[in-house]
């Protein structure tokens, strides 16, 4: 962990030249004590780096040093920082190797090309956490030390001790077989089997895992979008799903869309209109998207939706139909 760090160090003086101990110690997230014996540690080692005194002074390293590091092209080293910059990498606790990663990205640059893609943070933003109506979009996160647990177990294809607390349920202990860990809109899950049975676990239910020495049963080589995209579907199947249909504009058919587990049949009506039929996992949730659309979409069928929808607007109505 410390190599990394000093690596770090070494890169942030080479790019952005001479820097206080504050914001060395800022951007490692250590303490200035530890900055400093970083120094130390890197001068007896060789590398050439100098304090330099007074109200504007700072570490630096003399002129033309280098470090030796892979070089990549222009193009490719932007492609890392440009995957770089999504948040994927959160959700299975790489956070920090990921900003270690692209400041060795930069520094790979030839000299020519390293200020253009220095300034890609400054140029493309990519998945922003609100939307253009400032929706803010939701992210889950889980301990780095439980997520760094579950992954080894993953590469190490070994059993892992988790302690998963599920919807309305009190944690408890299992122990599974992982298989692979995917990532849907910045939430993470580990893909595992338990007695057989396939199994989804978001980790940010993971109170605390456990690799274990015994060795999973799994198989060599898995596909796990076909195994996600499989397990996707026995979700949208299953439980207590309702099926509606629903008279809907066109321009709102999309949010419909992102919020139902699936649109079926639809054909367009002599009144412009869309008809359609939504599937939603219970009446719950078909009540909650539908009313998102207020009067851009009606309810055509089953009747106890069209029956809560207008329950609902006539509380909402009541409400209102008086003085505050």
């Amino acid at each position: 962990m410390r190599a990394d760090r000093l690596v770090s160090l070494v890169l942030l003086l080479r790019q952005r030249g001479r820097l206080s101990a504050a914001t060395l110690a800022r951007e490692l997230e250590v303490s200035t004590r530890t900055v400093l014996r970083d120094i130390d540690a890197l001068s007896a080692a060789g590398v050439p780096v100098y304090a330099e005194r007074g109200r504007n002074g700072g570490f630096a390293l003399l002129p033309g040093f280098q470090t030796e590091l892979t070089g990549l092209n222009h193009d490719e080293a932007l492609a890392l920082l440009v995957a770089g910059s999504r948040r994927g990498a959160q959700a299975f606790g790489l956070g920090s190797a990921l900003a270690s990663a692209m400041l060795k990205v930069v520094d790979a640059l030839p000299e020519s090309h390293r200020t253009t893609a220095a300034g890609v943070a400054e140029r493309l933003l990519i998945d922003p956490e609100i939307d253009l109506l400032s929706r803010r979009a939701v992210a889950e996160e889980a301990p780095d030390a439980v997520v760094a647990e579950i992954r080894r177990a993953v590469f190490a294809g070994h059993q892992v001790r988790i302690r998963y607390q599920a919807v309305g349920q009190a944690p408890r202990w299992r122990t599974v077989h992982p298989i692979g860990l995917v990532t849907v809109r910045e939430l993470g899950y580990l893909l595992a089997t338990r007695e057989g049975e396939d199994r989804t676990y978001r980790l940010s239910r993971v109170l605390a895992a456990e690799e274990l020495d015994e060795p999973a049963q799994r198989p060599d080589r898995v596909d796990l979008g076909r195994a996600w995209q499989e397990r996707s579907t026995r979700f949208r199947t299953g439980g207590d799903q309702i099926v509606a249909l629903v008279r809907i504009r066109p321009e709102r058919r999309e949010e419909l869309a992102r919020t139902a587990l699936a649109i079926r049949a639809e054909e367009i009506r002599t009144n412009g209109w869309l008809q359609l039929e939504a599937a939603f996992q219970d009446s719950r949730h078909a009540e909650w998207a539908l009313w998102q659309l207020a009067t851009a979409a009606e309810v055509l069928a089953p009747q106890a939706l069209r029956t809560a929808l207008h329950q609902r607007a006539t509380a909402i109505a009541a409400a209102y139909a008086g003085p505050a």
